[in-house]
Order: C-alpha cells, then structure tokens, then sequence
C-alpha cells in the first residue's frame, strides 16, 4: 500500500512538471492608443454652479479615449472625460501611465488598475490621478467581454436586459419655462421613463413654479427628479426639501456639498423624498464614506470618474449590502451594462450628447434603455469622433 501512494505522488509530480501557468500562457497587452477628443455642444449649457459664480457655461466635454490591442488580436475601447477643466491635464498623465499596460496580462485588470494607481500615488488615489485610469480598465473590461463574445452586462451577470432611462438634458437652467415644458412633452414622446429638472435658482418659488409646471404637465404617476448642483447650504436645502415634498419627485440630488456627507444624511432622513448624490465623488473609498454615512437613498456613482468599473464594481457590492438604489451618472454607454447587472432596481440616465461619437445607437423603448447583443460595451469611434480629435500617442507595437 505504500508503495502505491508513492507511486501515484510520483505520477502527479511529473503531471505538474509537464504543466504551464496561467501566467506562462496569458495573452499579453502589445500596443496602446491614447486620443485626446473635444465634443462642442451646440447650446451652451448652464446649472445652479452657473448663477452663483462658481462656474462658467459648458461649452465642450473633453473625453481621454484609450485603445487597447493584445498579441491574441483582441481589441477594446474605453474612455473618460472632463468637463470646463481638467482634460488636458488628465490627458497628460494618461500618457504617463500607458507604458505600465504594455506587456500585462489583459486578463489581470485589477492587478493592473492597482499597478496604475500606485504609478500615480505621488497625486493621490483619487481626482485626476483615478480618473486617467478609467479609460485603460473600462478598455479592459469591454476586451474581457468581447473574448467571450458577450456584452459586458451579461459578463458580469446581468440582472435584467434592460433598465429604466430617465432625460436630463431638456430641463437646464438656462432654459425658459415654455421651452422646457416642450422639451418634458418631446421626450415623454419619445419614450423617455422620466424626467428630471434643474434647480438652484437664487428665488425657490421659481424652482417652485419650473417644477409644478413640469409636474402638472407629466401628471401624479410620471417619475419627476430635480437636481441642485450642490448649490444649497443646509438652510436652502431644508426649506427646498420641504417645499418639494408633496410633488412627488423620485429624487432630490445633490441638494448640498458633495462632501457633505453628514447634511445629506440628515436630509434623507427627514424628508420622504429620497436624496440622491455621489456623482462627484472620485474613488471608491469616497464612496464608501458616503454609504456608510447613510448619505443618501440613491447613490450615483460615475465609472469615468472613480477610476473606471474596477472600482465601480466595489461601489456597487457595498451599495448593494446596503440597500441602496443605483442612478448612475452620465457615460449610458457604460453605465447600462452595468445598471443592468444591479440587484436593486435602477435608473440610467440618458444624454443625447455623446451620439454623434459612436457608429452604434442605443435602443430606447417604453422608458427603458435596452442592452444589445453587441459584444463587449458594443461602441466605436466615429468619423466625426476621430475628425474631433485634438491629439493623440500610441505606445508599444500595433499587431
């Protein structure tokens, strides 16, 4: 008998000898694309931030685009952005950081999106520093998912193939009352889920008067949210939160400082309408901070600005732990897969702006954004994107 058992640890040994590591066989990442891209609106665009000073109208969005090509001939796209400030800046240190990819186990992305944080820790582990990351691991994950011939929301196990859309873009301050009464009816009849306003108005009866308007024109059951921008104190918001209460809205966001996470707290507890907020926050560690401080009933959190799905993907677990509800902000392309790969019932919000950048279009039908069979994020760039494109540098060998 013993003999036996050391003959059968002798085969095994020499089963093992003859084997390869997940290490020895992975495909590795061969070449890397950094485009740096301007998106001009045509209507400049104006929140709260904008009257009060903080902030001049939004005229572009500056989207960091990266490319991604392994020796297996896989490919994936992803991409960040920045608004008023910040593009060039985080354009900058994407570059400084493609090199670190080349050579990497595409497979491996969290040990790469660890590699890309401590490459910039010197900045910190938030802000501009994460969010040069995000175009590298939300490539990463849109690769992952087209190695398996999926789109990415089924990768990670969806819950759902399609998730409720709501409309923000109509309703901007900037916008007379008339003119965004037409723009609630255009995108109910377009098949928008719901709509949401801007407030912040220095006088609350015309925030008051822009929402009631909106409200009897939707009727009691249409899912109404309003937005501050951050724009209220603790007063503001209280009065604000009050006066809301009995419109029915979904949400009230980001009625105080996005790091008030205290206030926000004290204002979801109080009020029967739920706060929302997060889209702000840069890493998932602020997150964090913000769900365990009990800040909010619905969290936002933005996969360009945390550092990419990495990350977000940590949000979620915790939000989900939680209790939370999920409204993502901005980027659908990306935020839908993963909206629609939540437990709890979630919102996506749609914005036209970033169509004329991709050859695909989403599907919107009945209130809901409906994931495709397209695999991985299902977009690419298009002419116009690539004729839009200010600059860009390519690292390593293109297969």
């Amino acid at each position: 008998m013993a003999q036996a058992v050391e003959s059968n640890i002798v085969s095994y040994a020499q089963i093992a000898d003859g084997a390869r590591t997940a290490a020895e066989t992975g495909d590795r990442i061969e070449w890397v694309k950094v485009s740096l891209i301007f998106l001009p609106l045509a209507t400049p665009v104006s929140d709260a931030k904008v009257l009060t000073g903080r902030q001049k109208p939004l005229t572009e969005i500056a989207f960091i685009f990266a490319e991604i090509s392994t020796r297996d001939g896989f490919q994936g796209i992803g991409f960040g952005y920045s608004k008023r400030a910040g593009g060039l800046g985080m354009y900058a240190h994407a570059k400084e950081l493609a090199p670190n990819l080349i050579g990497e186990d595409p497979n491996d992305i969290s040990r790469i999106f660890t590699k890309l944080l401590w490459a910039g820790a010197s900045m910190g582990r938030s802000g501009m520093t994460t969010q040069a990351i995000a175009p590298f691991d939300i490539a990463l994950w849109g690769l992952k998912a087209r190695r398996a011939h999926l789109p990415l929301a089924k990768l990670l196990g969806a819950q759902r193939d399609s998730v409720q859309c709501y409309n923000t873009s109509g309703g901007y301050l900037h916008t007379p009352l008339d003119q965004v009464l037409r723009n609630v009816a255009i995108s109910r009849e377009s098949g928008i889920g719901g709509i949401k306003l801007k407030v912040g108005q220095p006088d609350l009866a015309i925030d008051i008067e822009r929402v009631g308007a909106a409200r009897n024109l939707l009727g009691h059951d249409f899912p109404l949210m309003v937005d501050a921008n951050q724009q209220w104190d603790r007063q503001k918001a209280t009065r604000a939160c009050r006066a809301f209460e009995n419109v029915d809205l979904t949400w009230i966001e980001e009625p105080l400082d996005a790091y008030d996470f205290e206030g926000h707290a004290q204002l979801a507890a109080r009020f029967d309408t739920a706060i929302a907020t997060g889209e702000m926050l840069t890493s998932a560690g602020e997150h964090a901070q913000l769900i365990m401080a009990e800040g909010s009933d619905f969290i936002q959190p933005d996969a360009p600005r945390v550092g990419g799905i990495t990350p977000f993907l940590e949000i979620m677990a915790l939000g989900a732990f939680k209790g939370r509800k999920l409204a993502p902000h901005f980027a659908m392309e990306i935020h839908l897969h993963l909206a629609a790969a939540y437990p709890i019932e979630p919102w996506l919000e749609h914005f036209e702006w970033l169509g004329p950048m991709f050859n695909e279009q989403m599907q919107l039908k009945d209130g809901r954004m409906h994931v495709s069979d397209r695999p991985g994020l299902g977009y690419s760039l298009s002419e116009q994107a690539i004729a839009w494109r200010a600059d860009f540098e390519e690292f390593g060998k293109h297969p």
